[in-house]
């Protein structure tokens, strides 16, 4: 599973970096950083609690 950012969108709430701070962290900008684009099939889970949990749609969940 791929996952990417809109950064346009992400308004740094960091509900992603709460649900998987494995995948994602927040850059000085409070703009969320993905640091693993290819999600390792243990934290795919997270990854996907994290894409619901964001207010703003700002994570895109690729098969």
């Amino acid at each position: 599973m791929r996952i990417s950012a809109d950064l346009a969108r992400c308004e740094g709430h960091g509900l992603c970096v709460d649900a998987a701070p494995e995948v994602f962290d927040l850059d000085d900008d409070a703009v969320v950083v993905v640091t693993r684009a290819v999600v390792p099939p243990e934290f795919v889970r997270k990854a996907e609690s994290a894409a619901r949990l964001c207010p703003v749609a700002a994570l895109h969940l690729e098969a």
